[in-house]
């Protein structure tokens, strides 16, 4: 057929054309071996060759760019299979310029025995073809992915971006669905997301979705894609059209925003080392790493150190001395773990050694190599596991706080394939700094709290011994289990003459400050209950003693002032005597003690309340009353009585009935009623002493008058050793013999009558000489010369301890033996 002869004379128009009229295009027929077979007079027109010129020769003559013969038989390969092709394509115009048109080329057809293609092209005039080659530009070549879908979900075209995005090739994709070409990419999602833009006409933007590419399908990746519909002149919809952007940078940077801000409630949920180490653990896997362990120093666990490994002399050593805190992994049971949680551990990646740590930053082995030659050297048993269970690229990111080294945390990948990459990095990084500092934290917290609560159980009594005249037992019960630091405090002190002092008190506050000053109270009060003091007095000078701890504590203002701050402490000090059964107290703003009688009948014996300590000025007063024997004592603090409503007189009426309610058992007793009447934790510290009364049995007490006359010292002293020996004490009668001579003669000489010796059969073997003077004997070292002076520090000598107390009718004093 001659195109060049049927084809119309029409000239081409010059303005604006409808761009689906193809009646005015330029068409040829091109042979299966590329020779030109027909050629129209619209060609003529458009590239200025007559079809003499053209037909019978190559069809490659015409074109005005490099031959891509690759790309020829490809569009042939396609138009063979019946699906056609267009582009935009350089021509060369007869006069020699170079013309751009839209090249269409059809399916193959066979004009007898010859298999042809229609080629038709259109060209532009000079400001369309500016324009397009803009669009072309705009479109092929933009950072933005675009594609046209048909209505049936089809592509129909797409660019260049698109293409690399997905991985898969523009003739792939065209006549083909999104579903049949990349199915893991939420293809039925976008598809759902395209239909609905069809149906409402409404475009939608933003739509955020993870994928990933043929050409790298191991890791994924994170797409922006907007859609919209595309409306014909007629209003009727033609298709839709998609753009995509790759915000994988954007995504992961949200991501680790939100991972690491979700690491930081979930890691370091409490003030403990280990717990905090597995809590990274099991934070960061799966999200990052397939297994992951956390060791730590030491002298971080021991709570005793600030990695005290790297201050001692000398180099550090290669591998640090690590115990293993805490480790996860997606397999159960770790099985890819070569030590334990809480074993020694000194693993340090291979090539490395405690620089590492001290240099802080982190390493990245993209591909672990369990065949090379420092691993299985250095490591064999973590390279044969290595080449066991796959894994395959590792992290390891040193943990460091507050200049402080705490240890090493390691990420390892073997299920997922994906490789630890630099940006990688950077999130382990992040995570380890947030861990770090919480185990930083608990490592602070920790010692701090195990230094309080060893000062505290130093200042505490370490076991309570009554003698035979006190059954006692006590409890403690801090306002913050956790913290276990208060100002609460008791204390039994034993007495001469087989007495027992007994104290609790309570200094307003807590934590360590608060137990350092009750620590130097308690000294305080032992040390005047060692002078004899009786109980009002022992206030009177402990009340000195917080009015100068009070100064202490002034601050500047206070001191331009010339005023104190005031450190709120009350006490209760009782003495109780086996021999009389009497028991002597005084209080200095403190809650009365219970007293229950044998027969269960509740007491509250109230000595005059007396100010707080550290007011001044404000005397005390002692009360003595009798105890039955075997009366149950009770002293406290008022943490204990004040309960929820603050009521203290209800709560000493409870405390009264737990007490009598109870059994025989002093320990019990004690612990029940603290339960029972502390059942919650209370905002004060709570202390309760409870001590059952004995009496010194009449036969192990004896006294006898002695006349003021120096010849009876031999009759006292006669008396007192057949005294010792019917105790079954021959083996004391001798020292005993010496004691007694010395303090009656010397009660002789100096005192004053009324004078009375008392011997005393208890846990020690007491002598007693009172006598009506106020002034006590002092010790002397008499010199050779001296004919005298020696006798108390002979007594001194034999006894085991020795010393004065006054009375209100005079002195007594005592001397002490240890019985055998």
């Amino acid at each position: 057929m001659d195109f060049a002869r049927e084809d119309s004379d029409a000239p081409m128009p010059t303005g604006a054309r409808d761009l689906l009229d193809a009646s005015t295009d330029a068409a040829a027929v091109v042979s299966a071996d590329g020779v030109v077979v027909g050629w129209t007079r619209a060609a003529e027109a458009l590239l200025g060759h007559p079809a003499s010129e053209v037909v019978g020769r190559s069809a490659a003559d015409l074109a005005a760019m490099d031959r891509d013969p690759a790309r020829v038989a490809g569009v042939a390969e396609r138009c063979r299979a019946g699906m056609g092709w267009s582009g935009r394509v350089l021509l060369r115009h007869r006069d020699g310029h170079a013309v751009d048109v839209d090249l269409r080329v059809s399916a193959s057809f066979c004009v007898g025995a010859q298999e042809c293609f229609l080629l038709s092209a259109r060209g532009q005039s000079r400001q369309w073809t500016l324009g397009q080659s803009v669009l072309d530009g705009f479109l092929t070549r933009s950072p933005v992915g675009m594609a046209v879908m048909d209505l049936q979900l089809r592509y129909v075209w797409l660019n260049d971006t698109l293409e690399r995005f997905g991985g898969v090739p523009r003739p792939q994709r065209l006549g083909r669905r999104l579903s049949e070409l990349l199915p893991g990419l939420q293809a039925e999602a976008i598809e759902g997301l395209m239909r609905k833009v069809l149906e409402t006409r409404a475009p939608i933007t933003d739509y955020e979705y993870l994928g990933w590419s043929w050409a790298d399908p191991h890791r994924r990746r994170a797409y922006s894609t907007s859609f919209f519909p595309l409306v014909s002149a007629d209003d009727s919809v033609s298709g839709v059209c998609y753009m995509v952007q790759d915000v994988t940078e954007r995504w992961t940077a949200r991501q680790l925003l939100a991972l690491v801000n979700e690491a930081g409630a979930r890691v370091g949920t409490t003030l403990d080392v280990m717990r905090t180490a597995q809590e990274l653990a099991d934070f960061a896997v799966p999200r990052f790493a397939d297994f992951v362990v956390v060791d730590l120093l030491e002298p971080v666990l021991s709570t005793e150190g600030h990695g005290a490994w790297l201050t001692d002399a000398g180099p550090a050593p290669a591998k640090p001395v690590m115990r293993r805190a805490g480790m996860a992994s997606v397999r159960e049971g770790c099985p890819e773990a070569v030590v334990r949680i809480g074993d020694p551990v000194d693993f340090v990646p291979p090539t490395h050694d405690a620089q590492l740590l001290i240099d802080g930053e982190p390493i990245l082995i993209p591909v672990l190599d369990p065949s090379d030659e420092v691993w299985r050297s250095e490591e064999p048993e973590r390279a044969a596991n290595i080449r066991r269970f796959g894994l395959h690229s590792l992290i390891s990111v040193p943990m460091r706080a507050r200049n402080t080294v705490l240890g090493l945390a390691t990420f390892v990948r073997s299920l997922n394939l994906v490789s630890f990459r630099p940006d990688d990095v950077l999130l382990a990084r992040e995570l380890v700094a947030r861990a770090a500092l919480c185990v930083d934290n608990a490592r602070r917290y920790t010692r701090e709290h195990t230094a309080a609560v060893t000062l505290q159980r130093s200042l505490l009594p370490h076991a309570l011994a009554g003698g035979t005249a006190l059954e006692v037992a006590s409890s403690y019960l801090p306002a913050d289990p956790t913290d276990g630091v208060g100002g609460d405090w008791f204390d039994v002190i034993p007495l001469s003459g087989a007495r027992v002092g007994l104290v609790v008190g309570d200094v307003v506050g807590h934590g360590i400050a608060a137990a350092a000053t009750m620590g130097r109270l308690r000294t305080a009060v032992q040390t005047l209950a060692d002078m004899e003091m009786p109980p009002d007095e022992l206030l009177a000078h402990l009340d000195d003693l917080v009015l100068r701890l009070s100064a202490e504590k002034t601050d500047g203002t206070a001191a331009q002032q010339g005023t104190t701050a005031f450190l709120g402490a009350t006490c209760l000090y009782a003495v109780y005597d086996p021999v009389t059964r009497r028991c002597t107290m005084a209080r200095a703003g403190h809650p009365p003690p219970v007293v229950v009688a044998p027969g269960g009948q509740v007491s509250f014996p109230e000595p005059p309340a007396g100010p707080p300590l550290g007011l001044g000025g404000m005397a005390f007063e002692s009360t003595e009353i009798e105890l039955a024997e075997n009366s149950l004592i009770g002293l406290y603090t008022d943490g204990l009585i004040a309960g929820a409503d603050r009521d203290l007189e209800h709560g000493m009426t409870r405390l009264g009935e737990v007490l009598a309610r109870s059994g025989t058992d002093l320990g019990t007793m004690c612990t029940s009623a603290v339960q029972r009447l502390v059942p919650v934790p209370q905002p004060d510290d709570i202390a309760l002493l409870l001590a059952r009364t004995h009496a010194l049995a009449a036969d192990h007490v004896v006294s006898w008058e002695v006349p003021a006359d120096p010849a009876a010292v031999a009759e006292v002293r006669a008396r007192a050793t057949r005294q010792v020996a019917a105790w079954g004490l021959a083996e004391l009668a001798m020292t005993s013999e010496l004691i007694v001579s010395e303090l009656v003669t010397n009660a002789v000489r100096y005192a004053t009558p009324p004078i009375r010796l008392r011997l005393l059969l208890d846990s020690r073997l007491t002598c007693e000489v009172s006598d009506a003077s106020s002034t006590a004997p002092r010790l002397r070292h008499a010199r050779i010369t001296d004919e005298g002076g020696r006798g108390l520090f002979l007594v001194a000598q034999l006894a085991h301890r020795w010393g004065a107390r006054y009375t209100t009718a005079g002195k007594i004093i005592w001397a002490e033996q240890e019985i055998p």
